[in-house]
């Protein structure tokens, strides 16, 4: 890799159809240092994200000709960008919906652009940096599920099972650390980098991977809840 190309700036693609609410938005990533593309229609935004490959995708629920969810829905069928949502203040279905299609994080409306910009960095971070396992295994295995850590590759008796980057994140602290329980708020620090946040992020985030990876995800017998408690690796 060039010095150039390590030190090119993290790409960010905007979707957001309020131009007063995108202007500002802009205004603080750059600030902050990144590259930013704004669009403000759902299919044009779907086509930069898998046209440009952003490094992330900030991506409002409303939009024109595409809505937010569709254009999550698309993008996750084939590309593993990271996606923060945009949603309005009290709509509770549509943000589980949106995380449960694989977006990362979200943000209600009205929204802090420094808050923007802190879940971005943190988002950024996670996905981003060299994976070096706690435990020093290269291969985490649990009977026919392997995960290797170093090429963020997950397979179910040969098969590869398609996580996303917070998904797998969240299965490797969990596999590392295993009949260790964790509360809720435990693992958005740890693993989505938060001091504060909504637990249900991790809610939404543990049924998404037992869908993946439990032979019933209605009864989980490797991703266990610890009534009372949160979550725990049972293998």
């Amino acid at each position: 890799m060039t010095a150039e190309a390590a030190e090119a700036p993290a790409r960010v693609l905007l979707v957001e159809d309020d131009p007063t609410v995108a202007e500002v938005l802009v205004a603080y990533l750059e600030r902050a240092g990144y590259e930013v593309r704004w669009e403000d229609d759902g299919a044009r935004g779907l086509e930069a994200a898998l046209g440009d490959e952003p490094d992330l995708v900030v991506l409002d629920l409303m939009l024109p000709s595409l809505d937010g969810l569709e254009v999550c829905r698309r993008l996750r069928a084939t590309a593993p960008t990271p996606v923060i949502m945009l949603t309005a203040r009290g709509e509770e279905e549509d943000r589980i919906v949106g995380l449960e299609l694989g977006a990362d994080d979200y943000l209600a409306k009205p929204v802090s652009p420094r808050e923007l910009v802190a879940r971005v960095r943190a988002v950024l971070r996670r996905s981003q940096e060299p994976r070096v396992p706690s435990v020093g295994a290269k291969v985490l295995v649990a009977g026919d599920l392997h995960v290797d850590v170093a090429a963020r590759v997950t397979t179910i008796a040969g098969r590869t099972v398609e996580l996303t980057v917070r998904e797998f994140e969240l299965l490797v602290f969990l596999m590392e650390r295993p009949r260790v329980a964790f509360r809720r708020d435990e693992l958005l620090e740890h693993v989505w980098g938060y001091t504060y946040g909504d637990p249900s992020t991790v809610t939404v985030h543990v049924r998404r991977v037992r869908e993946k990876i439990e032979v019933d995800p209605s009864n989980p017998t490797r991703l266990s809840t610890v009534w009372g408690v949160g979550y725990r690796w049972d293998g």
